[in-house]
């Protein structure tokens, strides 16, 4: 869970979460379930934050049945597709969902 302040604190990059959800014309559950994985999950340092808004977004496609792939999300995103591989889950887990074993 995040608190109010984290939404202020993280306004800008709520900003491109949204740009990169826009890009892959998210339905709108999948968009706000992205922006509460990434307030839940956000890093401190804005280096590892373009990151985390891919895994969140592709993550938030998954559980809200609007999946794209993980070379879409990160083209979206411009990170690398490794990135979103190696993080989704860590979102998941940190979010209290149980990712899938495949």
């Amino acid at each position: 869970m995040y608190r109010a302040s984290d939404r202020v604190d993280n306004e800008a990059w709520i900003e491109e979460l949204q740009a990169v959800c826009e890009r892959l014309e998210l339905e709108s559950a999948a968009r706000t379930t992205a922006t509460d994985l990434f307030l839940s999950t956000a890093p401190e340092s804005d280096r590892s934050k373009p990151a985390a808004i891919a895994a969140s977004v592709y993550a938030a496609a998954l559980l809200e049945s609007d999946e794209r792939s993980q070379t879409a999300v990160a083209d979206a995103a411009d990170v690398s597709r490794l990135s979103v591989q190696q993080r989704w889950k860590d979102v998941l887990e940190e979010a209290g969902f149980e990712p899938p074993s495949w």
